[in-house]
């Protein structure tokens, strides 16, 4: 125990030496030094943000963090091993990472305006989330119900936590409200996106045409096509939700951490979006009615 306390009292009148030295140190190119370093780490977070190499950082930072405690409590083999993997991590993140790199590069000196937010007036920005959560639940499920009675393909993903922004630029941004009308006329048999997915973002219809991982899974039955193929294989590699309407059966399926819902009817897709998407448990009689008054199948 007195030896614990030492080793406190240690830490902390070199902890307070340390930073009266940097207090007494601090000069005005320092401040510039930190405020250009703070904004370069803060955009460079936002770029990967967009792609799904957040991800892989949450395994880097997790290293990095066992590497730290290895050394600080003398764990020999451990940090041995930890010592191997930082030092020939860089290099195997430059593999990973190429794509996002890329981007990154790219992007560099580009500025983005956020879009602002306008509410309706008495209306809290979580009110108005939620209805325009449901008009767009409305919308997908309403085009959905068309597109399964003509035996029209689509691919529609709705993400979630882990951003797609790799996936969102192999197709065309769209970023429009969402609208049955418009969902048709995407999927809509030779229109030019049609062959794609389309992505719904921030419940915006955001990018369509895009090109979704096809799923290695080979207990799939062979009688499902590429749409499904796709759909599982995007729902393996994010949290996204899927919704497959195929074009040889008009049967709508939902994909989800790796796994197929098949042919389930309109108002069971519109129960479960309604489940994942909508957060707030109440829901006055009205607007339930309207979420799930759909077409016939």
């Amino acid at each position: 125990m007195p030896l614990l306390q030492s080793a406190a009292d240690d830490f902390w009148i070199t902890l307070r030496e340390m930073v009266t030295g940097a207090i007494s140190t601090f000069r005005v190119q320092d401040a510039f030094d930190i405020l250009i370093m703070a904004f370069l780490i803060y955009h460079l977070i936002g770029l990967l943000r967009e792609t799904r190499a957040g991800q892989l950082l949450k395994g880097v930072f997790g290293i990095l963090l066992l590497y730290f405690f290895a050394y600080v409590l003398e764990l020999y083999t451990l940090r041995t091993v930890m010592e191997m993997v930082v030092r020939y991590g860089a290099l195997v993140l430059l593999v990973l990472f190429q794509p996002e790199l890329r981007k990154v590069l790219e992007q560099v000196g580009r500025t983005s305006i956020s879009n602002l937010s306008v509410f309706a007036p008495n209306m809290s920005a979580g009110e108005y989330e939620r209805k325009q959560m449901i008009k767009t639940i409305n919308a997908i499920c309403d085009s959905c119900a068309i597109l399964s009675k003509e035996q029209i393909g689509a691919l529609i993903v709705l993400e979630r936590e882990t951003r797609i922004g790799d996936i969102i630029s192999t197709g065309t941004i769209i970023d429009s409200q969402p609208s049955a009308d418009l969902i048709k006329n995407v999927f809509f048999p030779n229109s030019p996106l049609h062959d794609g997915a389309l992505v719904i973002r921030s419940r915006r219809l955001y990018a369509a045409g895009c090109f979704l991982p096809l799923s290695d899974n080979y207990d799939i039955s062979k009688a499902l096509g590429t749409r499904h193929r796709a759909a599982l294989g995007m729902s393996e590699v994010s949290d996204a939700l899927i919704v497959v309407v195929s074009e040889e059966t008009g049967n709508i399926t939902v994909a989800q951490n790796g796994k197929l819902d098949i042919g389930i009817t309109v108002s069971t897709l519109s129960a479960i979006l309604y489940r994942e998407f909508v957060t707030e448990e109440k829901e006055s009689t009205a607007e339930k009615k309207k979420l799930f008054r759909r077409s016939r199948k």
